[in-house]
């Protein structure tokens, strides 16, 4: 059956998918009129003058004249389907469900009306939506159309390799179509597929250059495929049109920390942070920054607000253990550490910086038992035989210490630093002191 796009009625039903719904064909011009007949004749009034009424989106006279033609003729399944139309126009949506369902009841094969029930179930139950708009698919398997509304409501049923599999056969019906570009493109972006997703954004863009929705999916699928440089342009483009998307300036600012551009992406976080307060993933990105300034106190307040967001964020606590550590505020980084590691027993690097903040706060035998329980994991870096050493050395047990100042500078390849200067003297003084002792 064809069908076209009755005009007029409001589209605020169906705007998560920009579609209006299916319009039977018209009805009175394949109904024969029998003049002669008064009953026939007032039947072909009421439907007459139920088209003009919705010409002239009068919806709620349309109503009554397509209430009094099936109260005298029940099982008219095209009148059903038009009555349940108005409804959808007068958002009278249970009561435009229920007229589609007895059109269907009435003639099973009416493809429209199995298209009109599937957009109307669309917005609040996709999963609902999916059967009829299934049947429309099989009694319209030429046109694009139905299948990319089945894969709508796969899709936001998280369905989503089903609904990908109906946006190409949709796309192979129509290659034009820019919705289904769009759609599919995000579908295949979303289901960690970016190099496929890339030319669709990309058609999409060939059919409509201005589509904002297209520079950001092509923007990201780059970003997702580490094509930074041209991925940060498509994003600029859609802020351009959309400059309060605090979300996507975030996106931006990491891709830009990625090219090596940090003052452009710092820029980009603070444009974002004027549409309200921080996201603890942009305070993270904010410090990482810095981080790579050097600039570790001044990281320490985005990370605390982080840790105030999401206290349980092991990452969030170590990035902060850290920046407190490099900025000698050692007590504090201790206590930041330790509950990182109670939050990730596992993350070494934490087991790291705690061993050398607990040095510093002169808690020797704390340092030496994180260095004790990194050691069980992995081979100790020669820096942290060097910790080892000084911990045995300032706790006055000087065999253990010459042995870890002997494994550091077995292992340290650089000999002009000052680890390997303080290592070297050490080792030499407490040599002799143990020799001494032996006399």
């Amino acid at each position: 059956m064809n069908f076209t796009v009755r005009a007029g009625l409001p589209i605020a039903l169906f705007v998560a998918t920009g579609l209006l719904p299916a319009r039977a064909q018209n009805t009175s011009a394949s109904r024969t009129r029998v003049h002669h007949d008064a009953a026939a004749a007032e039947l072909n009034r009421l439907l007459d003058d139920a088209q003009t009424a919705v010409q002239q989106k009068d919806y709620e006279s349309a109503v009554k004249d397509y209430q009094q033609f099936l109260a005298k003729q029940p099982d008219d399944a095209t009148v059903h389907f038009d009555l349940g139309y108005v409804y959808t126009a007068l958002n009278r949506t249970d009561d435009a469900k229920s007229e589609y369902e007895k059109a269907i009841s009435l003639d099973p094969k009416m493809a429209a009306a199995y298209l009109n029930l599937g957009l109307t179930l669309l917005p609040d139950r996709p999963a609902d939506a999916v059967g009829p708009l299934q049947h429309a698919a099989d009694l319209m398997p030429d046109q694009a159309r139905p299948k990319f509304l089945l894969a709508t409501a796969l899709d936001r049923s998280g369905k989503l390799d089903d609904a990908i599999v109906q946006y190409q056969a949709a796309e192979k019906i129509d290659a034009k179509d820019f919705d289904v570009h769009l759609a599919l493109g995000s579908a295949l972006l979303r289901n960690k597929r970016p190099a496929e997703a890339e030319p669709e954004f990309r058609a999409a863009l060939a059919l409509q250059p201005d589509s904002d929705e297209a520079h950001l999916g092509l923007g990201q699928c780059l970003i997702a495929q580490k094509k930074d440089q041209p991925g940060t342009v498509e994003l600029q483009t859609y802020l351009n049109s959309h400059p309060a998307d605090a979300k996507i300036r975030i996106e931006r600012a990491a891709a830009l920390v990625d090219l090596g551009n940090l003052d452009e992406a710092m820029a980009e976080l603070d444009r974002a942070a004027t549409q309200g307060p921080e996201s603890a993933n942009a305070l993270e990105l904010r410090a990482r920054i810095l981080f790579t300034k050097k600039q570790f106190a001044t990281a320490v307040p985005p990370l605390q607000q982080a840790v105030a967001r999401q206290p349980q964020n092991a990452n969030f606590r170590a990035l902060l253990g850290h920046a407190l550590l490099q900025a000698k505020n050692y007590p504090q980084a201790v206590s930041q550490l330790l509950v990182a590691n109670h939050l990730d027993p596992t993350a070494n690097d934490v087991l790291a910086d705690l061993a050398l903040a607990e040095y510093n706060t002169q808690n020797y035998a704390a340092s030496l038992q994180a260095l004790d329980l990194l050691s069980q994991r992995v081979s100790l870096p020669p820096e942290s035989w060097f910790l080892r050493g000084a911990c045995y050395d300032k706790l006055g047990q000087p065999e253990q210490a010459l042995d870890a100042y002997q494994r550091f500078l077995r292992l340290n390849t650089n000999e002009n630093s000052d680890m390997y200067f303080e290592a070297s003297s050490r080792a030499r003084a407490l040599t002799r002191e143990l020799k001494d002792k032996k006399r």
